[in-house]
């Protein structure tokens, strides 16, 4: 690996929109990146924001000869089952700390676990079921995390409203935990016992999520 790279570089392989998004980000927040690409096209569209070597990871004498063994952390955005599957266990050959891949199903994902990927994620699913959720127009961003503890951006319902979190005592009559308030023109403030909640608050609220979907619906009810 080129001396320019740090301990903690990245090695994103596939820039679709997955791994190109990845990429660009790391690349935004100072971090070091090389990406494998195998399309020409694909490959000079990205050369002029950080590094980018035009190659088939499906290959290990490829990764092997551009270092990719030096690297600690990799991603594999290519969304083909075969390629995955193929660049994820070349990864592991070479002993990759670190692997995150991308899959498209529920079978992709455990493929990719079984051959040693260390995180799978689902960028398709994942975006669609945070849209759903927040269709309701009262969930407005919503992130689960895993064993069903979500973490969601929401409006408060009424009668929480001029009240601090001590007097609504929220997380005993709902099991959930009201983490911060962002008031309007006011930066966001964890929130503590005092915290008093106004109208026009967003709330970040986490806990299980069946216990967030019914008090989601609550709201819902209350506002119609």
């Amino acid at each position: 690996m080129p001396d320019k790279y740090t301990d903690n570089a990245t090695l994103v392989i596939g820039l679709g929109r997955f791994g190109s998004a990845i990429a660009a980000t790391l690349d935004r927040l100072d971090k070091d990146v090389l990406a494998v690409e195998a399309n020409s096209d694909l490959a000079q569209q990205w050369s002029h924001r950080f590094r980018v070597v035009e190659s088939d990871a499906r290959s290990a004498e490829a990764l092997h000869q551009l270092g990719a063994e030096d690297f600690d952390v990799a991603v594999v955005g290519v969304g083909g089952l075969e390629a995955s599957v193929l660049i994820t266990a070349n990864l592991v050959d070479l002993g990759i700390k670190d692997i995150w891949a991308k899959a498209t199903s529920r079978e992709h994902g455990t493929i990719l676990k079984r051959i040693g990927a260390h995180h799978v994620v689902y960028p398709e699913y994942d975006a669609g079921q945070r849209v759903a959720h927040m269709l309701s127009g009262r969930m407005l961003d919503y992130i689960d995390m895993e064993d069903q503890f979500t973490i969601v951006k929401m409006v408060p319902p009424k009668d929480l409203i001029g009240f601090s979190l001590a007097e609504s005592n929220v997380r005993q009559r709902f099991g959930v935990t009201i983490i911060g308030v962002k008031s309007p023109g006011q930066p966001f403030e964890y929130a503590t016992p005092q915290t008093r909640i106004g109208n026009g608050d967003v709330l970040i609220v986490s806990g299980e999520s069946s216990l967030l979907e019914e008090f989601a619906n609550r709201i819902v009810g209350r506002a119609g």
